[in-house]
């Protein structure tokens, strides 16, 4: 279950529950307004939850697939 809140869940509060809050902002983030770097963000943020997800959870089952076949 903390597999699917860490790997979807937080990406899908991110993107979809704190959009309209990131929109009402109106201030630049390097030259380009705050909506469109905090979808870029999550681009990359969703990649790291993805990954931590793996290196928590499926790492260890990979390894003992291996290490038993």
């Amino acid at each position: 279950m903390l597999k699917l809140l860490i790997g979807l869940g937080l990406p899908f509060v991110g993107v979809i529950g704190l959009l309209p809050w990131a929109a009402s902002k109106d201030i630049y983030v390097l030259g380009i307004p705050f909506i469109y770097a905090w979808i870029f963000g999550w681009f990359v943020l969703t990649s790291i939850c993805l990954e931590l997800c793996w290196v928590l959870f499926d790492k260890k089952a990979e390894r003992r697939e291996a290490r038993d076949a």
